[in-house]
């Protein structure tokens, strides 16, 4: 039967309607501005978050804004302008101009570097300079002078416990040191205290008995007097 401009057959291709396109609403391009906006808030927030903790551990370490390094060395701040991973020892000989302290060896073998740092003694040729930021540092200059000799550059004089010097400011560091924890030593505590030092020269005996006499231990007659 001819169907010609009557109902469609049951075989008939039907049409299927196509959803209408919507176009982007207003409210939907604000919601994701919004998103994006807030994701980019939580990145900024996180970023100061990060540079405020990195500013405050700066601050800390003793970085300074134009890049250097603050070290308080014998009770006096000296911005410097060493890298880092600069040993302490060579801040202090060139940069700060203290000549007490002697490179030695290099691998903290022999102990003529040897400063104090928050009253215990290092070995400045093995100490990065930003290991002591916000920390004490003294040297032999920073014990006592020519005027007014520390008790232990006195005794070591008396004793006449120097023969070339080299060693001597890292022993008598160490010395002093040694004799805040130790106020009375034996002889044989005295040597193990300075048992990583190295003399060439020999004095070794000398030495300790500088550390007894200013440790007040030395029995008398048993030192040898300057001048005598």
């Amino acid at each position: 039967m001819d169907n010609t401009g009557g109902n469609p057959g049951p075989n008939s291709e039907e049409q299927v309607p196509k959803k209408p396109v919507t176009e982007p609403t207003e409210a939907g391009d604000g919601l994701r501005r919004s998103r994006r906006a807030a994701i980019g808030a939580g990145g900024a927030a996180a970023a100061v978050v990060a540079l405020g903790a990195g500013a405050y551990l700066a601050e800390r370490a003793g970085l300074l804004p134009g890049g250097g390094l603050t070290i308080k060395v014998n009770g006096k701040d000296h911005a410097v302008q060493a890298d880092p991973d600069t040993p302490l020892l060579y801040v202090l000989r060139n940069e700060v101009g203290l000549k007490g302290l002697r490179f030695g060896c290099g691998l903290a073998q022999c102990g003529s570097c040897t400063v104090q740092l928050d009253g215990k003694a290092v070995r400045s040729c093995q100490t990065k300079v930003s290991a002591v930021a916000g920390r004490a540092v003294t040297t032999l200059e920073g014990l006592g002078n020519i005027a007014h000799p520390h008790p232990l550059q006195k005794a070591f004089i008396d004793q006449q416990a120097a023969q070339c010097g080299y060693c001597i400011p890292g022993m008598i560091m160490e010395a002093d040191a040694f004799l805040r924890s130790k106020p009375k030593p034996t002889a044989t505590e005295i040597k193990s205290a300075l048992s990583g030092h190295l003399c060439r020269c020999g004095t070794h005996y000398r030495i300790v008995r500088a550390v007894q006499a200013a440790a007040g231990t030395l029995t008398a007659g048993a030192g040898v007097q300057q001048g005598g």
